[in-house]
């Protein structure tokens, strides 16, 4: 499925879209003439996003002469998330849908590595991996379909491991309250993303909307920034040594989610297609794990809210980091 139109007449959401491979398909986007909007928990890594897609803005027009083309400034817009919890992903959506009538690409990065330490959970009870990491992804993606099917090229875009044989799905302990482990949880994760896109392209047969799992390889990002010493410098030094630089990563994510695959779903390793075959994309226990999920959305939503308060009340985004036009 080839992409129509201009790229100044896009949409493009990112979560994880103010550092890492996260910020650089946003600012890959953002020098195309694209409209980028980047969720993010941290409100000062927002706002020094904003100042530099303003400067690469001016860049750009100056360079050519895109001002005269017709192409509106201030084409970023920053919205201050915490995707660790369903009732902020949930406004996110909302919000998104309320003040956008079609998106045509969601990319989601949104990762944050505990591969040490003790067992982490959000406020709302959950393990902070499995929200973060995978429950927030399939909010996302099936809270925004509807509005990505106005347009001419649809896609979803869930950046992880898929092709990796490492990981499962603890059915019987999901939030790993017995036996965790760091990398346990990370691991889990990845594969629920892996059969999100399955059950994403079972549930909706008729959607235009293209389902992409998406392995970049090793990144050169901020990933070993979250270790404990002495293991962030030995981190450091194999991604100087050994990962790809952003911005060369970001080519290969950029052609298929320009031209992505005529497929409601597919997994890809970089620029190698991935066969959907073996447990990772196992029909019925995508199925399984949409069921779970949902179930569990659903006890959040509805618990411990008055009878006469809807389910989702968005909030508007503060216009201070809001956009870096003010509007």
């Amino acid at each position: 499925m080839g992409e129509s139109g201009t790229q100044e007449t896009r949409t493009v959401v990112i979560t994880g879209g103010t550092d890492g491979l996260g910020k650089g398909v946003a600012l890959h986007y953002l020098r195309r003439g694209a409209h980028v909007i980047v969720v993010g928990s941290t409100r000062a890594k927002g706002t020094a996003f904003l100042s530099e897609a303003e400067a690469e803005e001016t860049a750009t027009a100056t360079a050519t002469a895109t001002a005269k083309a017709g192409v509106p400034a201030g084409r970023a817009t920053f919205l201050q998330a915490d995707l660790t919890s369903i009732s902020s992903a949930k406004r996110l959506v909302a919000t998104i849908r309320r003040t956008h009538t079609q998106v045509d690409k969601v990319i989601l990065c949104a990762q944050r590595y505990r591969l040490l330490g003790p067992r982490s959970v959000t406020p709302e009870g959950l393990e902070h991996s499995f929200a973060l990491a995978y429950l927030s992804r399939h909010i996302l993606s099936h809270g925004l379909r509807e509005t990505l099917e106005s347009t001419p090229a649809p896609v979803i875009m869930n950046v992880g491991t898929p092709g990796v044989p490492l990981g499962r799905i603890h059915w019987d302990d999901p939030q790993l309250t017995h036996h965790y482990g760091g990398a346990r949880a990370t691991l889990q994760s990845f594969r629920a993303n892996d059969l999100l896109g399955v059950a994403f392209a079972d549930l909706h047969p008729g959607t235009p909307v293209r389902y992409i799992a998406y392995n970049p390889g090793v990144v050169a990002t901020g990933m070993p920034d979250h270790l404990p010493q002495p293991l962030r410098t030995a981190a450091r030094a194999a991604f100087t040594a050994l990962a790809t630089p952003v911005q060369k990563a970001v080519a290969p994510m950029a052609a298929l989610l320009d031209d992505p695959p005529d497929a409601p779903f597919t997994a890809y390793r970089t620029r190698r297609r991935l066969p959907l075959t073996g447990a990772a994309f196992d029909l019925s226990a995508a199925r399984r794990l949409h069921h779970l999920t949902e179930d569990l959305v659903d006890r959040f939503t509805h618990a411990d809210r008055p009878p006469d308060q809807p389910a989702d009340r968005p909030t508007e985004p503060d216009p201070a980091h809001g956009t870096n036009n003010g509007a």
